[in-house]
């Protein structure tokens, strides 16, 4: 393996909690988003368009379809000998180790991936975010600030800075405070969770964390306030476009819903910067003539003879007639059997429901406005006439 600039790691390992019955059987980076695109491809496009060419994808929780989906990489020119996608697992050494602890004990697992290649820096990214980045860029402010650890930031609303890692930052940029999830946040610009090291430094610093026993083995809340306070030099990349975590039922939803727009906060329909994917390949949607979509995002397989209005349908999904399917998600491989009235809902993929079923709509038309958003787990198979009820989370178990 010949030497490389920048080396890539893409944590795509969590079991994502938050989402809920999306996350039952897939890893949260697999979850379909977009209509025919998954999460961890808008940080693979990211990659590549960045110009670089090796990354590797730390998986641990249900891996199966994120490795099948990666495969060789081939859709997003990470292929090449020398370089390209790797996934990389948790594995046994001779010395120890198993799964990964957090998420600097994840990028200590595989120092010998890293140290292979022989960066000059490293990027670390996290595989459940929505956004577009010249990753570039951040490293050209990282070399030129003589930086030991970069952090892409950027402001939130004062409300939501206790959800994230929050940087106190020089006007050039210079961290002089990090403080993981405050109570009581004293400033607005939250890190990204996208980080570029210096290599030596990343090695010295995760050794020592993974040395101190009393470290949860995690980037904000253990390495980067030790480095902070080891005097080394933080540096915040202040990001100005679009970026979302997806994190939750409710920003997922939403950020899907924001596509819908006449004029989305992230365009994904711009041919100026494709996104690729490893999509199925199926034949063209067909709409019926008894059927009616309104402000809707149709992807190719689908069968459409029922209603759809503000929504969104992902590949290979069928909706029969008298259907109603309105501000929804409905992931790849659902079908939708005569009858059903869907509202609110994001349905997980090849799970097929029942005729004359009601999943998050009221039975009274007078009832209050729905407030929650209703979820249903991939693969299962709800029966005629099933009720699930507004905000309601339904798994397998």
């Amino acid at each position: 393996m010949s030497k490389k600039k920048c080396v890539a790691m893409l944590l795509a390992g969590g079991q994502g909690n938050r989402l809920g019955a999306l996350t039952h059987s897939v890893a949260k980076p697999a979850v379909p988003f977009g209509g025919k695109y998954r999460i961890i491809d808008f940080s693979l496009n990211n990659c590549v368009g960045s110009g670089i060419d090796t990354v590797g994808v730390l998986t641990q929780y249900r891996p199966l379809m994120l490795n099948a989906y990666i495969g060789t990489g081939e859709a997003w020119d990470l292929n090449e000998a020398n370089g390209g996608v790797h996934i990389l697992p948790p594995y046994q050494k001779r010395d120890g180790g198993g799964w990964y602890i957090g998420t600097a004990n994840a990028i200590f697992q595989n120092m010998d991936f890293i140290s292979g290649y022989d960066p000059d820096y490293v990027l670390i990214l996290s595989g459940d975010h929505i956004y577009s980045m010249q990753y570039s860029k951040m490293l050209e402010f990282h070399i030129e600030s003589k930086a030991d650890v970069t952090i892409s930031a950027m402001e939130v609303p004062w409300e939501e800075a206790g959800r994230f890692g929050i940087l106190t930052a020089a006007e050039d940029g210079r961290v002089t405070k990090f403080s993981e999830k405050p109570q009581n946040p004293d400033s607005n610009l939250a890190s990204m969770g996208v980080y570029i090291f210096t290599a030596k430094l990343l090695a010295d610093a995760l050794e020592e964390d993974d040395n101190d026993p009393d470290s949860s083995k995690d980037f904000g809340g253990d390495v980067l306030p030790r480095l902070l306070a080891q005097g080394k030099s933080l540096y915040a990349y202040r990001f100005s476009g679009y970026w979302k975590d997806v994190g939750t039922i409710e920003s997922y939803y939403e950020a899907n819903m924001e596509l819908l727009r006449e004029e989305p906060s992230f365009n994904i329909f711009d041919q100026k910067t494709r996104i690729l994917s490893n999509s199925n390949i199926f034949p063209p949607h067909y709409i019926w003539p008894e059927a009616k979509v309104e402000n809707s995002l149709i992807c190719n397989g689908c069968s459409i003879r029922g209603a759809v209005v503000d929504s969104i349908i992902c590949p290979n999904v069928r909706i029969e007639e008298d259907c109603s399917v309105v501000d929804s998600i409905i992931l790849p491989g659902v079908r939708i059997e005569r009858g059903c009235t869907l509202h609110k809902a994001i349905v997980g993929e090849n799970t097929q429901i029942g005729r004359d079923s009601l999943i998050g709509a009221k039975s009274d038309a007078s009832a209050p406005p729905q407030q929650g958003i209703t979820v249903v787990a991939g693969d299962m198979c709800l029966i005629e006439g099933a009720r699930v009820s507004e905000g309601e989370n339904v798994n397998r178990e």
